[in-house]
Formats: structure tokens, sequence, C-alpha cells
């Protein structure tokens, strides 16, 4: 069961009860109908859908996977040349292209900012049906490429390193907060809200930005690092690290953060690791028994999705999972238990014996939106109001973040009109919602017979956004419901 007590909440919107507190005298007066009920038939297709679903890793739409077991991170991207397709063989085609590239790259000269790597990489992912996510890390962990920038190791000294932590660099310097934390400020005032940004990691420290030793930071360090983050990202979706309880729960006084994990999947429990990094405690620990289910609890993010987004990393390879016998069906029940609206596979391919498994957990992950019930009158005048009741069930595990618009349109072969409601799909939860409204025909409407459709929409585009798990779909992304008559 997902979402317990929340999954079954109901919420009742009161549009048709404003609209019928509103003067009607200056109207023409609505005729008596007929109402007619629709119950679209719902689908099983994986729907690709913003925000939601698998991500492309330092890769896009239609780019060759990553070989094997091997992956690429915080260097700049290295494009493929585009082949006209967006099909990723033996992985989901996605709407999310995922972007993590070292703090040396972004800003190679103090103060020089090379945003053009950024821009590169937000356009192109625009261009394959993408948004995109994106974190600027620290520094890496294993050779001088992965380094903090040249300039600013030169300013702090030599080299150092703190194995436990995952450190190359002295976080409680000033110079780090002054620097790292700049960069971050600038990258804020210059992306924020950008259309095509997906969200922000909050990556504060340590290797690849995940985080570790977090917990050993100053007070005030921590604070002004995250601070960095919520004082300048104020539309784009910030993602906080799962690794320490203080840094999430001041980010979360601060902004409606989500979160994001980094090792999905791994699950040694006595029995020894076979892969290639030794630097972990015990043999035995592992992320999705010994840190998530209580990390989330006592980093009191439990909560967090009801705002904001979830997403999850693979530990290292969907086929590492497979090498290491790891249950495949236990790990997706985890991650939709913590309501996952994105995964990130390494751009690396889904094994085939588990194609159906993750069909089956795209069909969860996120949101799953379908209207079940509509009802609405026969024939309406021009100048009259049209009323309508909903049923609509999110079949998915966390709501739509984005702030689309529930929408009607009548259209004819000669006339179109979009309408839009005061609907929040964000408060659109797993489970049943029910929205009740109205609109007015306009007194120029042309008489005749219209299709009533419906879409989910971009408001300043005004075009369709969301598939619907529901049949009826039109070749421009509406559905239609049934016909109307304007008297």
């Amino acid at each position: 069961t997902y979402g317990s007590v929340r999954g079954n909440r109901h919420s009742l919107h009161s549009e048709y009860k404003f609209e019928r507190s509103v003067e009607l005298s200056t109207r023409r007066p609505m005729m008596s109908a007929k109402i007619l009920v629709v119950r679209p038939k719902t689908i099983e297709d994986v729907l690709v859908n913003p925000g939601i679903g698998f991500t492309t890793f330092q890769r896009f739409n239609g780019d060759v996977l990553n070989e094997g077991r091997t992956w690429t991170e915080g260097f700049p991207i290295d494009y493929q040349e585009y082949k006209g397709t967006l099909e990723n063989i033996d992985h989901p085609e996605t709407s999310i292209a995922y972007f993590r590239i070292y703090w040396r790259f972004i800003e190679p000269e103090q103060g020089l900012f090379s945003w053009d790597l950024i821009d590169k990489a937000l356009e192109t992912a625009k261009s394959r049906k993408q948004t995109l996510m994106l974190r600027i890390a620290p520094h890496g962990l294993f050779g001088d490429g992965d380094d903090v920038p040249v300039w600013y190791r030169q300013i702090v000294g030599e080299r150092m390193k703190w194995p436990e932590q995952k450190w190359l660099v002295n976080p409680e310097d000033p110079l780090y907060l002054e620097h790292f934390g700049g960069l971050i400020r600038a990258l804020g005032k210059r992306y924020d809200g950008h259309p095509d940004l997906e969200s922000i990691d909050a990556a504060l420290i340590g290797a690849w930005g995940e985080g570790e030793g977090t917990d050993l930071l100053q007070e005030a360090t921590m604070h002004a690092l995250v601070d960095a983050y919520t004082d300048n990202f104020k539309v784009t979706p910030i993602l906080t690290m799962l690794y320490d309880g203080d840094s999430n729960r001041y980010a979360l006084s601060k902004a409606n953060v989500g979160y994001r994990g980094d090792c999905l999947g791994d699950s040694r429990e006595g029995s020894p690791y076979l892969g290639d990094f030794k630097d972990f405690d015990s043999e035995s620990w592992s992320h999705m028994i010994d840190l998530y289910p209580r990390q989330i609890i006592c980093a009191g993010i439990q909560d967090a999705w009801l705002k904001a987004p979830v997403s999850f990393e693979v530990c290292w390879v969907m086929l590492h999972w497979l090498d290491m016998g790891w249950d495949i069906d236990c790990i997706i029940e985890q991650s939709l238990k913590w309501h996952i609206s994105s995964f990130n596979a390494k751009s690396s391919a889904v094994p085939p014996v588990w194609k159906s498994k993750v069909d089956g957990w795209l069909r969860k992950m996120g949101y799953r939106l379908a209207l079940r019930r509509f009802t609405y009158p026969e024939t309406v005048q021009a100048g009259g109001l049209a009323a309508y009741t909903c049923w609509l069930e999110n079949t998915g595990v966390a709501p739509c973040y984005k702030p689309f618009k529930f929408a009607f349109r009548l259209k004819s072969e000669l006339e179109s009109r979009v309408f839009t409601t005061e609907a929040d799909i964000g408060q659109w939860l797993p489970g049943d919602s029910v929205y009740d409204g109205s609109f007015i025909v306009p007194t120029d409407m042309p008489v005749g017979s219209y299709e009533i459709q419906t879409g989910i929409i971009d408001g300043m585009t005004m075009e369709p956004s969301v598939k619907l798990a529901m049949e009826g779909i039109q070749p421009d992304g509406w559905y239609s419901l049934g016909k109307i008559h304007v008297g």
C-alpha cells in the first residue's frame, strides 16, 4: 500500500460554487439540459511525462548508452551526433536528462564561469524533449581531474584527504564558502526558474557532492552552504542529499525541498561486496537496509514528497544489481514507498530480463493521472454556464509538482476555445480527487456541435503537457470526452 492515509485523501474544490455566487442577471439564462455521464477507459501504457521516470545521465534521448557496467560523471558532456530518434536501446525513453559536473570545469578561472557548458546541455535536453537536472559537485575523489579548480588548489594549498568524509579540501575554510558558495549564488541568479531546468541538487561538500561528513560541519557553515541554494533558487526545485539530518531539516525550514538518494539498490546483508570500491566500514552495511529507512525519518523528510520531488540514483548500475542477486521487486517496492518520482540508471542498460518489472515500476513512479468520471450538460447556451463534475485518480505515488493547468476545450471544425480551471493539480495526491466546476460559454460562440475535450496544459503555450492514463487522446494531445451542443 503506497501513500497510507494520504493515498485515500479526497479533495473537493469550489469553483462551481464560486461561479454560482456571481450575479447572473447579465448572462443568458441556462436552459434545462440533459446531464451526460462519461466514464473514460483507463490504459496500461507506460507514459513518458514531465518530471518523472528514468533519466539519462551525461547523455540524452537517442544517445548510445554506456557499455557494460561503466559510467562517466563530473566531466563535460561528450556530445553524440543526433541520429534522428529519441529511442534508447535497453533503456526507457525519458523526459529528464541529468548533468553532473565538477566545479573546476564551471569556474576554470577565478570568477570566470563557463556557463556555455550548462547552456548547451539545456538546449540539447530541450531538443530531445527533456528537461535538465543539474548538480555542480565540488570535486571527485580519485584522480587529479577530480580535484577542485586549479586556482582554488593554489589558494588553499596542497591536496589533502580525509578518507572517512571523502573530503579533498576543508569545507570549514572560509574560502570554501566564499568561492564554492559564490558559484552556487551566481548559478541561481542566472538559472533559477529557467523553463528547461528540472531541478538543482544541493551539493554542499564532499566527493561527487554527495555530502558525506556534512554532520561534522559547524552549524554556521552548514547553514551558509544551504542558504546559497535556498536563497537563490526560489522557483527551480531543490533536492537535498540524503546523508545528514541537520542539513535536511534546515533546508526544509527554508523552502519546500525534495531529496535525492545516490545508491538505490545496495542491499548487501551478511555477504561481502565484490566490486571495486573498498572504502566502507563494513562489508555488510547497505543503503537500502542501514541508511535510507532510518535516515528518511530521522532527517524529518518523510513528508517532503508532498511538496517537492524525490529522486534516486542507481547504486553502481542495474547490471550490477543482477550480478549481486539483489531483489529487484524489493528495491522497486521500497522506492515506491518513499514516493520516488525519478530514477537515474546512469545511462546504462536495463537487464532485458527485468524489462517487464521496470515497465511496472514506471507505471507507478511519480504521478499517473486519469479522469475516471465526468458529467456535463448535453446542451448549453452561448453566454450560459456549463457546469461539470470530475472524479480523477492518481495511481502513481506522488503528485505532479509542475504548475500545469487542468483545462477543457470546446472544438469544432471551425472553432476552438480553451477554458482553464482553478484546480491545483499539485494537490492530486495518490488516490482520488474530486473537482467540480463550470465555465462560461462566450456570447460570440457560434451555434453548433462541439467536441468537449480535456487536458493538463502548459499555462503559457496552452498546449497539453501531460499524457493521461486513459483512452481518447487526439493527435494534438487533448482527450475527447463527448459532444456538447452550443445553442
